[in-house]
C-alpha cells in the first residue's frame, strides 16, 4: 500500500526525523508538510504549506484533500505552563487539526505522537498525563479510518538532523547503556518514524502503542 501522508511538527526535532524516514521510504509516494516556519526541505514528493495558524485551517483546506495518513508530531513542552494554557496548545489544537483531516479524508489513519507515562484515565496527578490521555481518547473516537497513539520514550535522534535538541549531545553517547537497562522507555527516532510508516501502510493489531510496539512494528516496516 501506498500512502500519501501529512505530517505537522516537521520544523521540530520529532517531526524532522519522521519525515526524513517518510522521504526515504517507497510506500511514502506523497508528503505534505504544514509549518508555521517553512522546513527548508526540498524533495520531489515533498509538498509545503506554511500556515500561522493551526486553529484556522479552512484557507487551506482544499490542499488537504486526497490525503491517507497523517503523521501528528507537533507538540509543545509543558515546563512553565499552567494546565489550561497547556491543554489550549496540547489538546485543543490537536483536536482542530484532527476533526479537520477526519471530515476531509475519512479514509484516513491518523498517528499521533504522545508519550510514555501518559494517563488514559485522565485523573492522574501529572497535568500533562491528564491532557495527553484526553488527547488520545477523543482522537481514537474520531471517524477515522484508523487511528493509533504513539507513546515513546527517550528517543536515540538520527544523525546529522538540524533540529536535533542541544542537550542530546550531551546524553546521546549513554544511549546503548540506556537501551540494555530500560529497554521499554528507549528507542531511536528512525524506530518511531518506521513504526508509523507501518502502521499507516499495513496497520497494527493495538490502538495504543508503547515503545515496544513501536519497536516490533518498526521491524517489518524497514525496507
Amino acid at each position: 500500500m501506498k500512502i500519501r501522508v501529512v505530517i505537522t511538527g516537521a520544523t521540530g526535532m520529532v517531526g524532522e526525523g519522521v519525515l526524513h524516514e517518510c522521504l526515504m521510504h517507497d510506500s511514502v509516494e506523497q508528503i505534505l508538510v504544514i509549518n508555521r516556519k517553512p522546513c527548508e526541505v526540498r524533495h520531489p514528493k515533498l509538498k509545503e504549506i506554511v500556515h500561522a495558524d493551526f486553529m484556522d485551517f479552512p484557507p487551506i483546506e482544499d490542499q488537504l484533500k486526497n490525503y491517507n495518513a497523517c503523521f501528528f508530531c507537533l507538540g509543545v513542552t509543558s515546563i512553565g505552563k499552567d494546565e489550561k494554557a497547556y491543554r489550549q496548545l496540547s489538546y485543543t489544537l490537536t483536536m482542530h487539526v484532527a476533526e479537520t483531516l477526519s471530515r476531509i479524508n475519512p479514509d484516513m489513519t491518523f498517528c499521533y505522537i504522545s508519550g510514555a507515562g501518559t494517563d488514559s484515565t485522565e485523573k492522574g496527578k501529572s497535568m500533562w498525563a491528564r491532557v495527553k490521555g484526553k488527547t488520545e481518547n477523543d482522537l481514537l473516537k474520531l471517524p477515522f479510518k484508523k487511528a493509533y497513539m504513539f507513546r515513546p520514550g527517550y528517543m536515540q535522534p538520527t544523525p546529522r538532523m538540524k533540529n536535533t535538541l542541544k542537550y542530546y549531545k550531551y546524553v546521546s553517547w549513554m544511549y546503548p547503556m540506556l537501551r540494555l537497562l530500560f529497554p521499554k522507555f528507549v528507542s531511536t527516532l528512525k524506530q518511531l518514524g518506521l513504526a508509523m510508516i507501518n502502521a499507516a501502510t499495513t496497520g497494527y493489531h493495538k490502538s495504543i502503542l508503547e515503545v515496544k510496539d513501536m519497536i516490533e512494528l518498526s521491524k517489518s516496516a524497514e525496507k
